[in-house]
């Protein structure tokens, strides 16, 4: 697939609507590959690859976190940063459910439900992202800056 014929899909669609300019970047989707594997496919450093996850806190509040394709996320820290006891991430049906999306192809991006986004920090500092456009083997290039006109952002420290 070439990034003239990428998907549409609702992350495109909600990109669209609020004209944040994105380059589709299409690669051959590799199970349980990651980040890591995108990046590769991609040629681009993997903490330049944002990746999402969908979180559940022991007040069953559903949130969406977006971190560097290269760290790993403590759900222990991310509570304690978020201010609740605990956190688990959402099995596979629920966040499919409420995203729309599979795993792997979780786009923060026209989700079915609003979910509140909490980012990693040091994201907004890097000049370009790239970050799941609504499918697997499909990620959007963007400026993490306008990450703050898709949605309210939380920043939370890189030591999760």
């Amino acid at each position: 697939m070439s990034a003239e014929e990428y998907p549409i899909t609702p992350g495109v669609r909600f990109l669209r609507a609020r004209a944040i300019p994105f380059t589709p970047r299409c690669y051959r989707f590799e199970e349980h590959g990651g980040a890591a594997a995108s990046a590769r496919a991609l040629c681009v450093p993997e903490h330049a690859v944002v990746k999402t996850l969908v979180v559940r806190t022991d007040g069953a509040q559903v949130l969406l976190v977006l971190m560097h394709g290269d760290r790993e996320l403590s759900l222990k820290n991310l509570a304690r940063a978020i201010g609740v006891k605990s956190a688990v991430m959402c099995e596979e049906q629920e966040a499919k459910r409420l995203t729309g999306y599979l795993f792997g192809g979780t786009s923060p991006f026209g989700t079915r439900v609003p979910l509140p986004v909490y980012v990693e920090r040091t994201i907004l500092a890097l000049p370009r992202i790239l970050i799941n456009g609504g499918k697997r083997g499909f990620l959007v290039e963007i400026d993490p800056a306008d990450l703050r006109k898709a949605f309210p952002l939380t920043e939370i420290d890189a030591a999760l």
